[in-house]
């Protein structure tokens, strides 16, 4: 078997075992029998748990990040990034990000529970991927804003907000959404962009909450 098939094979078994068991629990020995290898190959190809479990973070944060990009840059019902309007290259993305955190909820526990609680530089790991994500929201916000008034009205600072917020809405949402099998990712999807959308629908019309 090629090296890298044999590789991949052993990190989508330590993502299982990572997900189900926690790092701290997981074993070596056990990730090695789930990936149908011996322990001193994983160590062979991977050095160390620690090098695992990075390797395991990053593969499984690029196909989020990559999941995501390509469902807005497909769009619904085929639409190229750009020809849909805002609303729809977010609601694309959302759906894309359940349906990509339902398929691997394993991945997801790694991502968003396992890495962040286990120090440095598991969390940074993560933070790298968070900031990318909540970097294309941004964007999407924005050109929604310039959709709407044909030119930028929303703060810099305000459209990095609300990114934060909704990106960190999401995540709450992943969970809530794996740990109940009777929500469908497009529901998860279709809640938050009710939630999302009413508020930053009243913004891009200059209708704000005052205290």
């Amino acid at each position: 078997m090629p090296r890298a098939v044999r590789e991949q094979q052993m990190l989508d078994a330590a993502v299982r075992i990572f997900g189900q068991r926690g790092y701290r629990a997981a074993s070596m020995d056990e990730i090695a029998e789930v990936a149908g290898v011996s322990k001193p190959l994983v160590y062979l190809y991977l050095n160390s748990k620690e090098e695992l479990f990075t390797a395991c973070i990053r593969r499984e944060a690029a196909a989020l990040v990559a999941a995501v990009r390509a469902g807005v840059s497909g769009g619904t019902g085929g639409e190229a990034r750009g020809e849909g309007s805002a609303d729809r290259q977010l609601w694309a993305g959302l759906q894309a990000f359940f349906t990509h955190t339902a398929e691997r909820p394993d991945a997801w526990v790694v991502l968003h529970n396992q890495a962040r609680t286990q120090g440095e530089p598991f969390a940074a790991e993560v933070a790298v991927m968070r900031e990318e994500i909540v970097a294309f929201v941004t964007s999407l916000i924005a050109e929604a804003a310039r959709e709407a008034h044909r030119k930028p009205e929303l703060a810099e600072r305000e459209v990095a907000g609300l990114a934060q917020a909704l990106v960190g809405a999401a995540e709450s949402l992943a969970g809530w959404a794996n740990g109940d099998a009777s929500v469908s990712a497009k529901e998860a999807a279709a809640t938050l962009m009710n939630f999302a959308w009413a508020g930053l629908g009243n913004l891009m019309e200059g209708r704000r909450w005052v205290p």
